[in-house]
């Protein structure tokens, strides 16, 4: 993306049902952590969810490979700075918390990319991770995003585990809104930059809200979340 693009999607992003919740989320899992340290937020694009680190009390860093993201996250008062989740020029055992929402399903050498999450964490360090699930709900929304893949949650399980990583927790996500997804032709779901209505932007909203209660995370979702620990 350009300056230009992201700018808007980053414009979106604050107005987004998708976004909101999932900040939502990100903020009900960092007052279970408790006591505040220092956080990375890996592919964090104009640093929204850093923003929710910050005002949580985190001492948080954005990372992410576009330099127009980084620009835009530091024009926000955003720490941030380049780098490729494959070999980040940062050290080892130095953060509490690293963040890769939307992040591994991008990178061809996810692997890679899972040991690095681990390397940066102090031992009892938390990751919190969340990818896009099922190829079966594979559409030209995830080629259009620059997806590899999505993935299971034995894949997911294994990348983690072969990363060093113990797993503490993993649950589906955008549970409710799955059927919608493969009914509308994989579209009405998906993250994009286009802006849905007011009327459908506060509807899909809600119904994302309502797992903060009901007890859908074992079933099949759009997403998976995952929570895990460095040695």
């Amino acid at each position: 993306m350009d300056a230009v693009e992201i700018d808007r999607a980053m414009r979106l992003e604050d107005r987004n049902w998708w976004h909101r919740e999932r900040r939502a989320l990100l903020a009900r899992r960092l007052r279970r952590l408790g006591t505040p340290g220092r956080a990375v937020d890996l592919g964090a694009a104009g640093g929204g969810n850093t923003r929710v680190l910050v005002d949580h009390g985190w001492q948080a860093l954005a990372v992410d490979c576009s330099e127009a993201a980084v620009d835009h996250a530091r024009s926000r008062g955003v720490e941030a700075m380049w780098g490729d989740i494959r070999n980040l020029p940062l050290p080892s055992d130095e953060f509490d918390l690293v963040v890769a929402f939307d992040v591994l399903e991008h990178i061809d050498d996810d692997a890679a990319a899972a040991t690095e999450i681990n390397r940066l964490l102090r031992s009892g360090g938390t990751a919190l991770i969340a990818v896009p699930c099922d190829m079966r709900l594979w559409s030209a929304s995830d080629v259009a995003l620059g997806r590899e893949r999505r993935y299971t949650r034995d894949s997911l399980s294994m990348l983690l585990l072969d990363a060093g990583l113990t797993i503490e927790r993993m649950w589906s996500w955008n549970v409710l809104l799955r059927p919608a997804l493969r009914w509308r032709g994989r579209k009405a779901a998906c993250r994009g930059l286009e802006e849905p209505s007011p009327l459908v932007n506060g509807v899909l909203g809600a119904v994302v809200w309502s797992e903060r209660i009901l007890p859908v995370g074992r079933l099949p979702g759009i997403s998976l979340m995952a929570e895990a620990r460095s040695h």
